[in-house]
């Protein structure tokens, strides 16, 4: 770790020995040619990048305390590529799930889409308008088991209908998830997206609003996916969509359940935002 000065989204030593392992095994199949193996600390390239997820800052603004913006770029990228960052997640997720008393592979997922707002740095042919939301930037799509972990994740333009998202996210899950035969949506996913469920052994049930109701008032399994989302926003970097690429925007979303997934097996609280005095604590 060095001498520096911690900061609260740095890795514990029992968050850090939960994904040392798959990094450890990364560096051993990625020596260079005359076997060195970097300057860096491979511990300290993570923690910069769950410092970016968790204030939002860009890649030049890290703290001088962190290897240089372009080392932990270097690794962000080659691990989003290679699929290294879902690797970690998944890892993860199939412990929580395993702590929690059910099986490593689930049985069912619920899906959703949210909107957000674009950067300048997108290029526009990877944006577009949700012509239902009348909001322009980029929009994520999400696979979560019932216990809120995330199974397949997919970024598009704002514009793309629920419907391709809805298909994809299904190819996705029946490739890596099997053992999946249930699927909830809500009413954006239209025929379309329970006919490729069918096409894949995957019941897809609409979850209905009821008209009677007022306000606010969670919906049966649906409520699960809208507080993914809503855990994904105390990460800065994903209130906005900042990331060049659809590809990174995936990738932070993997970094940032891995973040949450951590603590929950260490059993770290995350810092909250929130001023002691807001909490009731002693200032």
């Amino acid at each position: 770790m060095g001498k520096r000065e911690l900061y609260p989204s740095d890795l514990s030593d029992g968050r850090w020995a939960l994904i040392e392992p798959v990094i450890t095994a990364w560096k051993q199949r990625h020596r260079s040619v005359s076997g060195h193996q970097g300057r860096y600390a491979m511990r300290e390239i993570v923690n910069a990048i769950l410092y970016q997820a968790r204030t939002g800052c860009q890649w030049r603004y890290l703290p001088h305390d962190f290897p240089p913006h372009t080392a932990v770029y270097y690794y962000f990228a080659r691990w989003r590529d290679d699929g290294t960052d879902q690797t970690i997640h998944d890892l993860l997720r199939c412990q929580v799930r395993e702590r929690a008393g059910r099986r490593e592979d689930p049985s069912a997922v619920i899906l959703d889409t949210q909107t957000v707002r674009a950067s300048v740095s997108a290029p526009a042919a990877t944006t577009g308008l949700d012509p239902g939301k009348k909001d322009r930037g980029r929009k994520r799509g999400l696979a979560v088991d019932v216990l809120g972990l995330v199974i397949a994740v997919m970024v598009t333009a704002a514009g793309v209908h629920d419907n391709a998202i809805g298909i994809a996210l299904l190819d996705k899950v029946a490739i890596d998830n099997p053992s999946v035969s249930k699927a909830w949506v809500d009413a954006g996913f239209k025929n379309a997206v329970a006919a490729r469920g069918a096409a894949l052994g995957i019941q897809v049930e609409t979850v209905h609003r009821d008209p009677q109701l007022k306000g606010f008032t969670p919906l049966p399994k649906r409520w699960v996916v809208e507080q993914v989302y809503g855990t994904l926003m105390l990460h800065r970097r994903l209130v906005r969509d900042y990331e060049t690429r659809p590809a990174s925007a995936e990738s932070m979303v993997y970094w940032s359940m891995t973040d949450n997934m951590a603590r929950r097996l260490t059993g770290t609280a995350t810092p909250s935002w929130r001023p002691a005095s807001l909490l009731g604590l002693a200032a």
